[in-house]
């Protein structure tokens, strides 16, 4: 069963905060990244490259874990728990859309070496489980 995002949380979101992602290491301990962040519905998006250890460890096991704090609000937090599905496709796309939000430049001109990056993933995340203030 699918958990609905509440709007003050897509509101968040939407803006230009960075969320942390925690997935399991194969010896069972957390491994967290932060990333730039997009909603579709109540999914949750994000890139990454096959080469990355957040790729290879929700390849592994799917089971996900969000952070997203409120930088207006820091006081405001919500945890969403999951199941991250992977696919190539759309993956360059999703992060030439994430580097403009967040930087206002595609991500070739933002990141000069990313033609250098292994295949892009793009990680949508199915909430199960959404705890917290926002």
């Amino acid at each position: 069963m699918s958990a609905v995002l509440s709007d003050r949380l897509k509101s968040v979101l939407d803006g230009k905060v960075f969320i942390v992602v925690g997935t399991a290491q194969p010896d069972g301990s957390p491994q967290l990244s932060p990333v730039w962040v997009k909603r579709d519905g109540d999914d949750v998006l994000f890139s990454t490259t096959v080469d990355r250890r957040k790729y290879l460890n929700l390849d592994r096991d799917p089971r996900v874990t969000v952070v997203v704090m409120n930088p207006e609000q820091p006081y405001e937090y919500a945890e969403i728990r999951g199941t991250a599905e992977m696919t190539t496709d759309g993956g360059l796309e999703l992060i030439d859309e994430l580097s403009e939000k967040y930087t206002g430049k595609k991500y070739a001109a933002f990141n000069p070496a990313a033609g250098q990056d292994a295949p892009r993933v793009v990680v949508r995340i199915r909430p199960r489980k959404i705890v917290g203030m926002l």
